[in-house]
């Protein structure tokens, strides 16, 4: 196994308030030569236009259709407009709401608790994340249209896998996964909508794949099996308590009873998952902020009319699930929380700028 797997090993699994699936402030010029300088940040806080840039995942993603809807529902019914952008990734995401080039964005808890323990690139940040609401859980794994693949372990050093693309703090978590289970491989990048492709065209062994908070299948995913005969890989039993092990990583047990028309999948997968939380800069507009959850409330029963991909949020206590330890909410949505009844004493709540 390569040496660098244990380089991210901070206890990670304890920054989750509470566990994913079934299984179990710093202070930004030393990021500057990975996200470029700061220079793009307004003297004005974030969102006092009453305007805010929504950044998730790539245009091909759940997530990006997700933050359509959910900018929509907020543009259309409060004097708060939200544009829905795609992204290059987590870890750009954080670059963007610092720097002030976006206003909220999403992160998932291997990016949040590197920004907690200061690691690198988010070593030095001039502005705090805030959190403000939990979107949702993925568990990720790798699939292959190779025939008699059955797991991560049938990949070898020539082979091509994109553990998502380039510049995710996902495509991080999973290459620290792989160190447990391969010795080497080629490192590529394809996108998620392009991995298909890449598979008929024998350019790709193996590719990301991953079901929204356990039991959804994006429709990428849905594309790649309609296209290619693929194949679900395992992770070993040996490799899997390394995984429960080691603090950096959070694994779920998924039933794959539930899911149809792969060429292979095991009866139970365990594997990798991540939470997704969006995060707003410290010193966001509070009555922005507060008007944007106040009116996405107001409309989270016909959110999942649009897309049942955010059905969860009909329910109040999924606005705060896995939330991130050391990582405060911004005071408008600490407040808001507290209205509704849902906001919890072990909760963190940030210092008003």
């Amino acid at each position: 196994m390569r040496d660098n797997r244990n380089a991210a090993g901070i206890a990670r699994r304890s920054f989750l308030r509470r566990s994913v699936g079934s299984a179990s402030v710093v202070g930004m010029a030393g990021i500057a030569g990975c996200f470029g300088d700061s220079g793009g940040t307004n003297e004005d806080a974030p969102g006092a236009d009453g305007e805010m840039i929504m950044k998730t995942a790539s245009e091909t993603t759940a997530a990006y259709s997700m933050s359509q809807v959910i900018s929509s529902a907020v543009s259309q019914n409060s004097d708060v407009t939200v544009d829905a952008r795609p992204s290059q990734g987590t870890n750009r995401n954080v670059s963007e709401v610092v720097q002030g080039k976006t206003e909220i964005a999403y992160i998932q808890n291997w990016t949040a608790n590197k920004i907690r323990q200061g690691e690198k690139p988010f070593g030095d940040l001039d502005k705090q994340p805030y959190q403000v609401f939990h979107l949702y859980d993925l568990a990720w794994f790798l699939a292959s249209a190779n025939d008699g693949w059955t797991s991560v372990t049938d990949i070898e050093s020539d082979s091509t896998v994109s553990p998502t693309p380039s510049g995710s703090g996902t495509a991080e978590m999973l290459t620290h996964a792989l160190d447990f289970a391969v010795d080497d491989y080629e490192r590529t990048s394809v996108s998620y909508g392009d991995q298909a492709g890449a598979m008929s065209e024998g350019r790709l062994d193996v590719g990301a794949a991953t079901y929204v908070n356990l039991s959804i299948e994006p429709s990428w995913l849905q594309q790649m099996k309609s296209t290619t005969s693929l194949r679900v890989l395992d992770w070993p039993d040996n490799v899997v308590s390394e995984l429960q092990d080691d603090p950096a990583i959070v694994v779920s047990d998924i039933d794959m009873s539930q899911f149809e028309d792969y060429a292979h999948t095991p009866d139970t997968l365990s594997t990798p998952t991540l939470a997704y939380n969006f995060i707003v800069r410290e010193d966001h507009d509070y009555d922005t902020l507060y008007s944007f959850l106040e009116t996405l409330w107001e409309q989270r029963k016909g959110l999942k009319e649009q897309t049942g991909l955010l059905a969860p949020l009909s329910e109040g206590n999924a606005w705060v699930k896995n939330t991130y330890t050391g990582i405060p909410f911004h005071p408008a949505a600490a407040d808001f929380y507290q209205e509704k009844g849902i906001w919890s004493d072990k909760f963190e709540r940030g210092k008003e700028q």
